[in-house]
């Protein structure tokens, strides 16, 4: 396919605050609306579907704001909306003069192309349903606006009846349309009978087409791509997918692909190594945890565990990577697992700055050390500061130990109204002192971390930023031939880095304070030298 330049020649379209807010568990507010548009403007979109107003005050309300809060320089905001309703003067329809009291200069309406939604859906003949589309954009367009037309159930339509999309079609372009949506509506088409639809569609219409996918197949991303090579130049997709039921097409996978497989900038120079930031901010807006396996912009996209993999990475790192991570704003990374080999530990530790190559002994240590610790339970792979702490201790003959530890002890107490509380003690010696600390918390590994940093702090006073972020807990039956143990794996965070540890043991405490003992430590390790 012909390289397309920037510009109009190709619309990279986004439904994230409309289509994509449909979504199970989704509710944005007008802020977050705004703070996801500023977003997708970075990104280098063409345009930003933002709601429909008149039909949602919150949406009347974001395009109300949008005019003094948001500065896009990339993309246009279109709003979204219907044709006017069977038998009445499209003047007097109130969601069309909504449309055009939201200030957007590109609105975006829905139309029936399915005959049997025309008759049971809208209680309409075919011919009012054109007129409707017809009326409509002309409207539109007599108020300057430019209008995109989505031909909803289009795909189910043309099955049932091939013709009458097609004349939805004309009639959108005979009145002013300048982009003619094609909608798999209800996500059941694959990539061969999209191609092969769009292809005849284009052939018998002459005009504009663009493409609207669902994911109930699997194979919106898949299928946007398809039409893009059938002919499309308008491509409609949510960030991550986000949508109802199943969602719809990646935003992300979809420009991704264009971009990097069939060399087509659609995004301005330099927006699609955003790809991964921009991803997971909107990612927090909406408050769902990042896909770590999304394509392209997931944490594990490109994240090797294979020894084989790694043995092949270490001589060309092409070899393994479809593209490089780069591109994207992503990043390689060598997982230490019970699988890995030599190459996947010495390309880890190169990854950490502690090159072992040149050190085939202490190299050895690790990956032997690795295969028997993750035997018994251990892992390492979402674990890099306890690796980086064994790197150290096998390399050098002897763990990092800013500080050590002679005892610790905690006791949780339930109180006559209810309300329980732990308390931790702790004894450690660190800087030629040896410290006693007791303190309280909400929970037992609560108080431990308080209590130790409480006795570290005045030593190391970079500890009084280190904060616990996240916590989990798995309990993992009969590892090697033994009873159940637990695995706690402890994120932690300084305000400008993050960081985690694990700790393995049959008591959930006792292994709770290993990854926190190698939290602290790492902590220490990466911080300035101990206070006077």
């Amino acid at each position: 396919m012909a390289t397309l330049p920037l510009g109009d020649a190709f619309h990279v379209y986004d439904t994230t605050l409309r289509d994509g807010a449909q979504r199970e568990g989704i509710a944005y507010s007008v802020t977050d609306k705004l703070a996801v548009a500023r977003l997708l403007d970075e990104y280098g979109v063409g345009f930003i579907e933002g709601g429909w107003p008149g039909a949602l005050p919150k949406d009347t309300e974001f395009f109300a704001r949008a005019r003094t809060d948001l500065d896009l320089t990339t993309a246009q905001l279109v709003a979204f909306g219907a044709t006017r309703k069977a038998g009445i003067d499209v003047r007097d329809d109130p969601q069309v003069q909504a449309l055009l009291d939201s200030g957007a200069p590109v609105i975006t309406i829905v139309a029936k192309s399915d005959v049997r939604h025309v008759e049971e859906a809208l209680r309409t003949t075919n011919e009012e349903n054109l007129a409707m589309v017809a009326d409509t954009v002309r409207y539109l367009r007599e108020h300057d606006r430019r209008v995109f037309v989505d031909l909803e159930h289009f795909f189910d339509g043309y099955d049932h009846d091939p013709d009458y999309g097609v004349r939805v079609l004309e009639a959108a372009f005979s009145a002013g349309a300048d982009v003619g949506v094609l909608c798999d509506t209800n996500g059941g088409m694959l990539p061969k009978g999209i191609y092969d639809v769009v292809s005849d569609v284009l052939v018998r219409a002459g005009v504009r087409l663009g493409i609207h996918c669902q994911d109930d197949t699997g194979c919106a991303i898949a299928n946007s791509v398809s039409a893009v090579q059938a002919g499309v130049t308008h491509v409609q997709c949510t960030a991550n997918g986000y949508g109802e039921r199943t969602g719809n097409a990646d935003l992300f996978s979809v420009v991704a692909n264009l971009e990097t497989k069939l060399a087509m900038p659609v995004l301005p120079e330099g927006r699609l190594r955003e790809t991964m930031r921009v991803s997971h901010a909107i990612a927090e807006i909406a408050n769902i945890a990042p896909d770590t396996h999304q394509p392209y912009a997931g944490v594990s996209s490109f994240a090797h565990k294979a020894g084989l993999h790694a043995s092949a990475l270490k001589v060309n790192q092409e070899l393994y990577n479809h593209i490089d991570p780069a591109v994207v704003g992503n990043d390689q990374r060598i997982l230490i697992t019970e699988m890995a080999g030599r190459a996947s530990v010495e390309m880890k530790s190169r990854e950490l700055g502690l090159d072992l190559a040149g050190d085939p002994a202490a190299l050895g240590k690790v990956v032997e050390r690795v295969k028997d610790l993750e035997s018994r339970g251990w892992t390492f792979e979402a674990a890099d500061a306890s690796f980086e702490l064994m790197i150290l201790e096998e390399r050098d003959g002897a763990r990092p130990q800013p500080f050590t530890v002679e005892s610790w002890r905690v006791i949780v107490e339930q109180h006559a109204d209810g309300s329980v509380m732990s308390e931790a003690t702790v004894k450690v010696h660190a800087g030629g002192e040896r410290v006693i600390t007791t303190a309280e918390g909400n929970g037992p590994v609560n108080a431990l971390d308080r209590a130790l940093r409480r006795a570290l702090v005045k030593l190391f006073p970079s500890l009084d930023a280190v904060r616990l972020t996240d916590y989990k807990v798995r309990i993992l039956e009969g590892v090697a031939g033994t009873d159940a143990v637990t695995r706690v794996l402890i994120g932690s965070s300084d305000g400008s880095e993050d960081w985690s540890t694990v700790g393995v043991h049959e008591n959930v405490i006792a292994a709770s304070w290993m990854a926190l003992e190698d939290a602290l430590a790492y902590s220490l390790l990466h911080a300035s030298a101990p206070s006077a």
